[in-house]
């Protein structure tokens, strides 16, 4: 009796495991499958919510146009830290261009000390300032390249939210001059040694 009794419980606790299993399989090919999580997000208004996270993508290089070489009056007297999504700088390396997402960054860091041990030079002070650039051919359709530009603001603390730049202050500058695709890669090393023809 009570072995019949511990058989009865024994098959009724395994079809009940193969049936919550069953449940589980089923809905989780009902549900789609899961997609990578966003690289950028917007407000419901079309703004950009300031990205985080981005001093763990790929780094390409840090341009400089110092004040001190541009009769005081530099346009960009900042460091330029730019970073690329990795999943771009993954595609940017097989096939030499920049894909549909792609998402750089620019963190401006301000000149600091311009002598240190090993010498007189420019070297990073503290965190200025923010910009993004996306290449998103839905969203941005109608911007020059499928490109499109945004800023934090150059003095913390940053805002968080930015409202995206008219295609004439950035995009005209960005075709006349970048080397490929809007972007100025022949200022960023690791994008020109990532490059399938540098190799």
């Amino acid at each position: 009796m009570l072995g019949s009794y511990r058989s009865s419980v024994t098959a009724g606790v395994a079809v009940l495991v193969g049936i919550a299993g069953l449940t589980y399989v089923l809905a989780g090919a009902a549900a789609p499958p899961a997609g990578p999580a966003a690289l950028v997000e917007f407000t419901p208004d079309g703004k950009l919510k300031k990205p985080e996270g981005y001093r763990k993508w790929m780094y390409v290089g840090t341009p400089l146009t110092p004040n001190d070489l541009n009769g005081g009056e530099a346009g960009f007297p900042e460091f330029h830290a730019v970073y690329i999504d990795p999943e771009s700088f993954a595609h940017y390396e097989k096939t030499g261009e920049f894909r549909d997402g792609t998402v750089m960054i620019k963190e401006l860091s301000g000149v600091g000390a311009k002598e240190a041990a090993s010498g007189k030079g420019y070297f990073m002070g503290d965190f200025s300032g923010l910009e993004v650039s996306i290449k998103d051919s839905k969203r941005f359709k109608d911007e020059p390249g499928s490109w499109a530009y945004f800023s934090f603001g150059h003095k913390y603390p940053l805002k968080a939210e930015a409202t995206k730049f008219a295609a004439a202050s950035c995009n005209a500058c960005h075709q006349a001059s970048a080397a490929k695709d809007y972007v100025f890669s022949q200022y960023y090393p690791v994008l020109r040694a990532a490059a399938p023809s540098s190799k």
